[in-house]
């Protein structure tokens, strides 16, 4: 039987060399491609800070999927996140955040999915690395309140205001102790992935222009380059996924507009 590292050394190290010949193009700047026997240290790390992982590059593959209910394309793509470094934890938490963008069921349909991979995957010999669960300790009444908005301001860049919040303030509320409190204060998922996986979502889900616009900022602000998201436009083009690139191109494009001067 194959040993799981080399199945997943030599796996891990295709999937970079497909996803890096798939990027080059005029969105962004091309960097060596590692081969099938790269390190596998080096096989998932990006080559400069605006080059994402072939790990990071597959997480809005795996929100946009979800959010479409696209199970055979989800299946495939978490197959490769797997592949690609992605921990079983970081799968089940990037699933579980999306509930809060496109709903329990397709929540609750993808676990399913993300379940049945891993045990297909055994089942063929590949142990994939479980990961840890998020180990801090979360608050609550008040005082989750307090962090929750405090999370949404750094990742909104001021105070959230506006009408809507006016007109049913418990919105803001629901946002502020639940999404940016009790989801985005676990600490066993980054907030950039957590920031691809809902530009990756809110992309396959028209209508949501406003949102996806306000989260390409938030990317921005959690330290994702330009460069970075304009990978994830041509790489939901290169898949198949022509509508959700470009709803994310035009997004990216209003995003910097301010910054450019345009």
């Amino acid at each position: 039987m194959t040993t799981t590292k080399t199945v997943k050394d030599g796996r891990r190290g295709a999937l970079a060399a497909t996803l890096a010949v798939t990027l080059c193009g005029g969105l962004v700047s091309c960097h060596a491609v590692p081969s099938a026997k790269t390190p596998l240290a080096v096989a998932s790390t990006p080559a400069a800070s605006d080059t994402l992982s072939a790990k990071q590059l597959t997480i809005p593959l795996i929100a946009a999927a979800m959010a479409t209910s696209d199970m055979n394309k989800l299946t495939a793509v978490l197959n490769e996140a797997l592949d690609a470094g992605l921990t079983v934890n970081e799968g089940k938490e990037i699933l579980v955040q999306l509930y809060a963008y496109v709903g329990f069921p397709r929540s609750l349909n993808a676990l399913t999915e993300l379940m049945k991979v891993v045990d297909e995957r055994k089942q063929r010999g590949i142990r994939d690395v479980l990961g840890r669960e998020a180990s801090r300790a979360i608050p609550t009444g008040d005082a989750l309140l307090a962090a929750g908005t405090a999370n949404q301001t750094r990742i909104s860049g001021a105070p959230v205001k506006g009408p809507v919040f006016d007109f049913a303030p418990v919105i803001n509320q629901f946002l502020q102790a639940h999404l940016f409190g009790d989801i985005f204060e676990r600490d066993n998922l980054d907030w950039q992935s957590r920031e691809l996986a809902t530009i990756g979502a809110l992309a396959a889900t028209p209508g949501v222009d406003a949102q996806l616009r306000s989260h390409m900022r938030a990317s921005l602000r959690v330290g994702l380059s330009a460069a970075q998201l304009a990978q994830v436009v041509k790489v939901l083009a290169e898949r198949g996924d022509e509508q959700s690139s470009k709803r994310a191109g035009a997004a990216l494009d209003e995003a910097l507009a301010p910054a450019t001067g345009r």
